[in-house]
């Protein structure tokens, strides 16, 4: 199994309006062979001191994987580049994080 955390910096105020495209991905996504979760995240407030806010201009994208191909294929899949030409203006920056269980 492979874990994907995908920080994404969008330009300010236009989180809803990322987050908007990035559901109309996601059930192509789940129907992707090895897809096992798929989904936005943003901060909570919790009150406690040791967290780290991630903003109001970031989102988290969280992601399980049965493979590293499976990762691979999903990075390439058709469904894709029409989505990231739909949010190429508002995106900032992406950063990933891939981990296996330990």
């Amino acid at each position: 199994m492979i874990f994907v955390l995908a920080r994404i910096e969008v330009a300010p105020g236009t989180r809803s309006q990322f987050l908007e495209e990035f559901h109309r991905l996601m059930p192509a996504v789940h129907a992707e062979a090895g897809c096992i979760e798929y989904g936005p995240a943003i901060d909570v407030e919790t009150g406690m001191a040791k967290q780290s806010k991630l903003g109001d201009d970031v989102v988290m994208i969280v992601e399980k994987w049965e493979s590293l191909s499976h990762l691979e294929a999903h990075l390439v899949a058709p469904h894709m580049t029409p989505y990231r030409e739909r949010v190429k203006d508002i995106v900032r920056s992406t950063q990933l994080t891939v981990l296996s269980p330990a």
